[in-house]
Order: structure tokens, then sequence, then C-alpha cells
């Protein structure tokens, strides 16, 4: 790969989708008691089970700004295993950079399972412990962005060179969607992150979590994400729909209708915020973006897992070239 213009940090996991043939559901949506159940001491029959190779929120925004025509490069780890050698072939055959993916001896892949009572799931987690470095990526691409998503709780202060690297190359733009590890670790500790984003994404309740405030305006959420420091704001709303907020105004816009009932909605957010990116680097503006992003999110959850329904350019803007008068992002005061 002779340039990469977008080079995306994160970890790279297998998700094992166990689809359930029955469990039960309790407690009600977004709050601590709602859990998926199954029976206990007993066993428990299935009714399939699906592999998807090289996933996890870094993986899905370089697959997703591939597919978009860019040029993109992942930074992230894997094990010197089977699983490594899996998703590397599918890195490469998604036309991923993958030179500063990591092979990391006697060290597992990350692997991941998936509870899944469609279409919502439950993932069991595990972060394998790597020796996380930044590669000297300027000495032989230029990338015009640098996108840095989730990696484990142990990586820290991993971020911090990640900071550092963005103050050596200013010219470089940094897109940040923290995951649960680094919104734990606390934006105090992150801070040089948050100042160097120009685009920062996250869903109400991450915002909810990152300020320690609860039950806020979203437009008051965009104000207080950005005075910790990034340029533009991003905050998305589920069903509800997607903002951002660049200091100025503050643009909303509901979700592009399913064109099916949901299937799986892993990924959604990772589709969302990697093709906003994608859009900002192929001259769109930011209401522009978050027409593209809402595209490729809906697309996204109509298939297994976070990159089979991840959209090329053209099927995206076959898709806004169709949609309804209603979708299109509107000023909010």
């Amino acid at each position: 790969m002779s340039q990469i213009d977008f080079l995306v940090i994160g970890d790279t996991v297998i998700d094992a989708f166990i689809k359930l043939k029955d469990a039960s559901i309790v407690g009600e949506p977004d709050t601590p008691e709602y859990k998926i159940c199954l029976p206990f001491a007993d066993k428990v029959p299935y009714e399939d089970v699906f592999v998807v190779n090289a996933v996890g929120n870094a993986a899905n925004a370089a697959v997703a700004a591939s597919r978009l025509g860019i040029s993109s490069g992942l930074v992230s780890n894997l094990g010197d295993d089977q699983n490594g050698k899996d998703c590397l072939a599918s890195l490469q055959n998604n036309k991923v950079g993958t030179e500063f993916v990591k092979i990391n001896p006697g060290v597992k892949t990350n692997y991941h399972y998936v509870l899944w009572y469609p279409p919502e799931r439950t993932i069991l987690i595990k972060h394998e412990k790597y020796n996380y470095t930044m590669p000297d990526v300027a000495s032989k691409f230029s990338p015009k962005w640098i996108y840095f998503s989730s990696v484990s709780g142990d990586a820290f202060p991993f971020h911090n060179e990640v900071a550092e690297y963005l103050d050596k190359h200013p010219s470089i733009k940094l897109a940040f969607q923290p995951g649960k590890n680094e919104i734990k670790l606390g934006k105090e500790k992150l801070a040089e992150l948050y100042k160097h984003s120009e685009i920062f994404f996250c869903n109400v309740e991450e915002a909810e979590k990152i300020l320690g405030a609860e039950d806020l305006p979203i437009p008051e959420l965009l104000k207080k994400i950005k005075e910790l420091g990034p340029k533009n704001v991003v905050i998305t709303d589920g069903p509800k729909g997607a903002y951002t907020y660049d200091g100025a105004d503050i643009w909303f816009i509901e979700p592009y209708p399913d064109v099916k009932p949901p299937y799986d909605r892993t990924g959604a957010g990772d589709a969302f915020a990697s093709t906003f990116v994608s859009a900002i680097i192929l001259g769109k503006t930011l209401p522009e973006a978050l027409a593209w992003a809402g595209v490729n999110s809906m697309s996204v959850v109509q298939g297994i897992g976070a990159q089979a329904g991840l959209l090329s350019r053209e099927k995206l803007e076959e898709y806004l070239a169709k949609a309804s008068e209603n979708y299109k992002p509107t000023k909010i005061s």
C-alpha cells in the first residue's frame, strides 16, 4: 500500500455468534435489571453459531472506510495462532493495510462470544495482554487521519503515546471513538486525546458516564463534551437519531428507515462513526456526513456481525438518492 489516508488504532477480535434458541429477558431496557436468562446447571440447546473474523471497533472502522474507497490501515495486535492468521487474511481480503498489525508470539488472539437472541446480543469479552506501542507510521506513510478506538484496559498509558505522536505530526487529524475501557479510565487521564480530537464520537449513555452527569438535554451534553477539547462532537441516540456540534451549530438527523427489521445490531455505532469520518475525508460537510453515517448504520444491522452489511460508496449513494424528504439533517437551536 503506497498511501494510508485513514489509519485506525485499536484491538482486533473474533466474534463467535451463538444464536440462542430459547432464552428469557427480564427487566426494562437501559436499566441494571435488564438481563438475558438461561437455565442454570442444564444443557441449553442453541440454533446455530457463526464465527466472524477480524472485527472490533477499530477493524470495523478500517473495513468501513476501505469499502467506501478510502485507503485504510490498521494498528493492532494479534496472537501467533490460527485465529490470528484468519484475522490477518480477512483484513487483507477487505483491502485494509496490515503492515502495522503486530503478531505476538505465545499470545492468543482476542476471542469473544456473542450470546445472540435476535436482534440484541450480550457479548462475553476478554482482552489478551499485549505490549502496545505506537509505530512510526509517518516515516513511510503520511496518514491524513488517525481513528483511535477501543483497546484493552491494560493498555494505558499507550493512549498518551498516541497523543504524543499527534503532537509531533500536527497535520494528522484525530477521530476519537472511546470504548468501554477508555470511558472507564476517565476524561482526566485521556485529556490530551480529547484536546487533539477533530471529531469525537459517543452515544448518550457514554456521554453521561464521561461527564458524570445524568438527565442532561442532548444539546447540553454536546456542549459539555466539546468543553473537553474536541473541535466537533457527534452523539448518537440509538433509534432516536444522531447529533453533531461544531461549537456554533447543532445538527440532528433521524435514523435512515430500516429496509426490514434489524437482524443483528452489532457494529451499528462503529459503522456510523467511521462512515461519518470517511464522508469528511471525501469532502462532505458535517450535515452531509450525518446522512452518510445513518445509511451505513442502517445497512450493517441487516447482516450477521459488524461488517457484512457495510456498503460501497456507490451503494450508499444509491440509498441516499432514494431517501425520503424526511431524511435530511436539520439545524436545531
